[in-house]
């Protein structure tokens, strides 16, 4: 019977993750007598001795904590354990160390909060160990596969939808056209719900290869239409146009954004400024929905854990918390469906996706 049971944190931040956290506690605590011990700074916390980590008392766990962004536990997303950087300039496998300091704590079993990437590293890490894993998924890029909802995703976009609210204003008061830079590493989920939530012009994604002259030609007709302004939204990872074949000699080196908003004033006359959100999509304290989320997520890693269950991550497929296999979800993603609803209602609402005018 697990008993003892350790939480972790690992890749980039986001909103929710306290809740997670707070969760597992609560479910191990209320739910079946446990102990559960929180590891400090990812993976990294496995290297010190002893091993940086700190029983979780529930009674500090308060609902305070669910609000905060952020994770208080700590987090990295650098130094794969098979691969890591050493003050040499080299790299080390220091895997076993790792393992070595988890043996220590005395874990009946593990959770782990991460995105595609972490969880991969996560179930290597852990496989030859005894200690049975569970990993919960989160990102912002919602790129997760065989989950419809990753932790993060939801604060991600509607702090994009908001910045959208802000620059429409400005951007109709100077006739300008208002570029948003968000990200998405290699999916478009934030940019394409914002768009379509925030009531932008344009929308590009990785998933649809877009061409630049389709941009211009569709802010024209705005502009013929009598707007004197347009919101377009980009996702980081979104590419360049076809056309630009002199990208190199005048792209800047700061990101899509700004390369795209230099071009389109290029091509159209019209001002054009860039906006990058950047880290401040992972910062914000959490939507009701990621609190949900992370709270549903956390209750049902425990009780896999309490029924024995191990590779395993938790999910949510059609409104319900489900459970699938790592190994299904591990080295695979999932990207904006071109045929999907999101697309089809951008397209249906007039946002142009930059594959035709």
């Amino acid at each position: 019977m697990t008993k003892r049971i350790g939480i972790l944190t690992s890749g980039g931040d986001c909103g929710g993750l306290n809740a997670a956290i707070r969760a597992v506690a609560l479910r191990a605590h209320h739910g079946y007598g446990w102990t559960t011990v929180g590891l400090r700074s990812g993976t990294h916390g496995l290297l010190d001795r002893p091993v940086d980590a700190v029983e979780l008392d529930p009674d500090d766990l308060d609902a305070a904590l669910a609000r905060q962004g952020g994770t208080f536990l700590g987090t990295t997303n650098r130094g794969d354990p098979f691969a890591f950087p050493m003050p040499s300039g080299g790299k080390k496998d220091r895997s076993a160390e790792m393992l070595k300091g988890l043996s220590t704590l005395k874990l009946d079993g593990l959770i782990g909060i991460g995105g595609d990437g972490s969880l991969d590293i996560l179930r290597r890490l852990m496989a030859p160990s005894k200690v049975p894993f569970i990993g919960v998924p989160k990102t912002i890029d919602n790129d997760v596969a065989n989950t419809e909802r990753a932790i993060g995703y939801s604060t991600a976009v509607a702090i994009a939808t908001e910045a959208l609210d802000r620059l429409h204003p400005t951007g109709a008061s100077h006739e300008r056209v208002m570029v948003l830079e968000v990200m998405g590493r290699d999916a478009g989920h934030i940019a394409i719900a914002a768009a379509i939530a925030g009531g932008a012009d344009v929308v590009l994604i990785p998933e649809v290869r877009w061409n630049l002259k389709h941009v211009v030609a569709h802010i024209d007709k705005l502009r013929r239409s009598g707007r004197t302004s347009a919101l377009v939204v980009v996702a980081e990872a979104a590419g360049h146009s076809d056309e630009a074949a002199d990208a190199d000699s005048d792209a800047p080196h700061h990101g899509i954004g700004e390369w795209l908003a230099l071009r389109l004033s290029k091509a159209t006359g019209a001002e054009a400024r860039a906006t990058v959100l950047g880290h401040v999509q992972r910062g914000a304290m959490p939507t009701a929905e990621d609190r949900l989320l992370a709270s549903a997520f956390g209750v049902r890693a425990v009780d896999l854990l309490a029924d024995g269950k191990a590779d395993r991550m938790v999910a949510w497929w059609n409104r319900q918390v489900i459970d699938v296999p790592l190994e299904k979800v591990v080295g695979r993603s999932r990207t904006v469906d071109r045929d999907g609803a999101l697309v089809r209602t951008a397209r249906a609402l007039g946002i142009c996706l930059g594959d035709r005018p």
